[in-house]
């Protein structure tokens, strides 16, 4: 009945916008309240009989006609095309918000107007930052103008300042181990257990994925979490670690202190960082601080091992050796990286000074991309930057198959590091020993775009720290190489180079 009330009452309201009749005005021909009309159109009151027939007369419509309209949902045709943008695509509306908004015109021609506006402006705006950005990086070194700065280098930058440590949390995931009786492994039946005694929180499997990819959803008033079936083990272990500390964040206000008195440049990053926050609580629940830190310490740092021994993830071991920063127990300091196939990065940290670039890839001459060139060992190197600074670096890749193919699934490679002179503390150093740095240590860079190498053999770009000279007369192993003032002392004469030989 109450549907029936809506579409009648939404109906109604259509053929009232349609005629361009004020609500105040039909109420009055109609011999009602403006709120009572209101409460119909909005399906809240039953419109009688008598009412409805004075009602389609005035809107000058067979009672007919109305009622086999009821079951249509009318979406303006400009409103439909909009919502295949992928902005729209994201606000999750149903056929029935589509509906409400399309019952209004003036609404469908604003929205529509806005947001073709938006496009239009985006698209000149990004032509303008990114030529803006080209010219202020050629006059200024130190890359200090961040016009492509988002909210993931946002949080990023607050991890860096906090050295990935948050004790509450730490303090707060020991107390939920100890309330649940864990013990070192903890395996995802006990977290479905300490949810429902712990955070009151039922947990429903769903057995085939839909086509949607999402894996995890917490109805947070019903106290549901739906969770693909599919999932490995240890990824399946995180996702219900991950919800535990949501509950706790939502019941206990765990995090609202870690972001007193923040605020970012971007609206998006405090939920990023409640985000981060609740994946740092997960770390913390299945790999607590004290046994972890014992075992990173004996084992040196072995993180296949530690895998082992955790049953987690290599990935969740090398985040979590980025967060030992307690400083009663502090680790040696690491930097974190993950890598697609195409040189993206998805996940970076820098524990112990190293530089990043904000977006796009690192150097090929890396280890983390290098690691693909032999995914079943872990690739090390010493690898050392123009500033004279030199890191320890290795990396492994790790996937996930999907129905029997990397293709459909996930393939990274994790890089993890930290000084040279820290290599010692590393049993993947061992038989690497820094004796010769000149000869040992990899040249490499922070990214193309900023890199001081003149003579990389690996540059897909020129660099942004040098001009862009070409000389058709002298070619060097890389197109993109620089030319300096060195290699035009080494080059012959111009006036005998510019004789060409039949």
């Amino acid at each position: 009945m109450a549907e029936t009330n809506a579409a009648m009452g939404r109906r109604l309201r259509e053929l009232r916008l349609r005629r361009g009749l004020q609500q105040s005005e039909v109420a009055r021909r109609l011999k009602i309240s403006p709120a009572y009309l209101s409460l119909i159109e909005k399906g809240k009151r039953v419109v009688q009989l008598p009412l409805l027939f004075q009602a389609l007369e005035l809107y000058g419509i067979a009672v007919e006609d109305f009622m086999q309209s009821l079951g249509e949902r009318h979406v303006d045709d400009g409103l439909a095309r909009l919502l295949d943008e992928p902005l729209l695509r994201s606000l999750n509306l149903s056929e029935e918000d589509l509906a409400s908004i399309s019952a209004e015109p003036r609404m469908v021609t604003t929205i529509t107007a806005l947001f073709n506006l938006y496009k239009n402006t985006r698209s000149q705006l990004d032509h303008v930052m990114t030529s803006i950005a080209q010219r202020e990086l050629r006059e200024d070194e130190d890359e200090s103008v961040r016009f492509d700065y988002n909210p993931y280098d946002e949080v990023t930058d607050f991890l860096e300042q906090h050295d990935n440590w948050f004790g509450s949390l730490e303090e707060r995931a020991q107390q939920f181990r100890r309330d649940c009786a864990f013990g070192r492994r903890v395996t995802s039946e006990d977290l479905e257990r300490g949810l429902l005694e712990q955070a009151d929180v039922r947990v429903r499997r769903i057995l085939e994925r839909a086509e949607s990819s999402v894996i995890r959803a917490w109805n947070a008033e019903d106290r549901i979490l739906t969770i693909s079936n599919d999932l490995f083990e240890q990824r399946a272990k995180f996702q219900l670690a991950h919800t535990v500390a949501l509950a706790l964040f939502d019941e206990e206000k765990l995090h609202e202190p870690i972001l007193e008195g923040y605020s970012g440049q971007h609206a998006e990053t405090q939920t990023l960082i409640k985000i981060h926050l609740a994946n740092y609580f997960a770390g913390a629940l299945l790999l607590p601080y004290p046994e972890f830190y014992r075992e990173v310490t004996s084992t040196r740092h072995d993180v296949e091992l530690l895998a082992q021994l955790f049953e987690s993830s290599y990935e969740t071991v090398a985040h979590r050796m980025c967060n030992l920063s307690d400083p009663r127990r502090r680790g040696v300091p690491m930097h974190f990286l993950r890598v697609d196939v195409a040189g993206n990065i998805s996940k970076r940290y820098s524990g112990d000074g190293i530089h990043f670039p904000h977006q796009g890839g690192s150097c090929p001459k890396m280890s983390v991309h290098l690691a693909f060139l032999t995914p079943n060992v872990i690739t090390k190197q010493y690898s050392a930057f123009p500033d004279g600074s030199t890191y320890f670096c290795f990396a492994k890749v790790v996937s996930e198959p999907q129905q029997g193919s990397l293709v459909k699934g996930t393939t990274y490679s994790i890089g993890l590091g930290t000084h040279a002179d820290n290599a010692k503390h590393f049993a993947y150093a061992d038989d690497i020993p820094f004796a010769d740095p000149k000869k040992m240590a990899v040249p490499v860079g922070t990214t193309c775009r900023f890199c001081e190498r003149t003579d990389c053999n690996m540059r897909s770009a020129p660099s942004y720290k040098f001009a862009f000279r070409v000389d058709e007369y002298t070619k060097k192993d890389n197109f993109f190489s620089p030319l300096v003032r060195a290699d035009a002392d080494a080059d012959a004469p111009k006036s005998a180079r510019r004789k060409p030989t039949a």
